[in-house]
């Protein structure tokens, strides 16, 4: 009887912690941002930016949030070097110029008590424009080694790339089409 009470109460508190709002703040070693596109219409070409960071406000009662992730887009990371210098030059990303990227997104669509959708704006190279992540997954935990509560998941939309001005090698090296793929987590403060 007393290890079913206890279990009940447990259940109680990681229920309640999870549906009161709250603050929390990027986990860098759990976040990741990467984009895909094909290369001459043959193979992907796939890249990640090592440098983010960012906050999430959650309210899964009220069903509202916001997120906010500044990416550091001298951070982008190929794996092969002279691919990165020309991913960094003027002729693609510019990052002299235009040092870094923002996502603000602040409408989150839910189904049930799951994020299955949020929309807001990208900001990069000096242009804003919407964008609407859509969730391939979702959840919340309590973290055992944190002590806190933890919610994320995996995000990803298609942009084309020439509204932000991203025009090189159009459409014959790499399509307009680009995929971004985020996986996010971020720990309740």
């Amino acid at each position: 009887m007393n290890k079913l009470v206890i279990a009940a109460a447990c259940a109680v508190v990681v229920t309640g912690a999870q549906a009161d709002g709250g603050n929390y703040a990027l986990d860098p070693t759990h976040t990741f941002v990467t984009f895909e596109v094909t290369h001459f219409g043959t193979s992907t070409n796939r890249a990640r930016f090592d440098k983010k960071e960012g906050m999430v406000q959650f309210d899964r009662a009220a069903r509202t949030g916001r997120v906010e992730i500044t990416i550091d887009m001298a951070s982008i990371n190929s794996g092969v070097p002279p691919f990165d210098g020309h991913l960094r030059s003027k002729d693609i990303l510019n990052v002299s110029e235009f040092p870094t990227a923002k996502f603000v997104g602040d409408k989150f669509s839910f189904s049930g008590d799951k994020v299955t959708a949020v929309a807001g704006t990208l900001t990069m190279m000096g242009q804003t424009h919407p964008v609407t992540l859509k969730a391939n997954r979702f959840n919340c935990y309590l973290n055992p080694m944190f002590k806190r509560e933890v919610c994320g998941g995996d995000f990803e939309t298609v942009i084309q790339r020439s509204q932000w001005g991203v025009n090189y090698g159009l459409p014959a090296v790499a399509p307009d089409n680009v995929r971004l793929v985020v996986q996010v987590e971020a720990v309740k403060q």
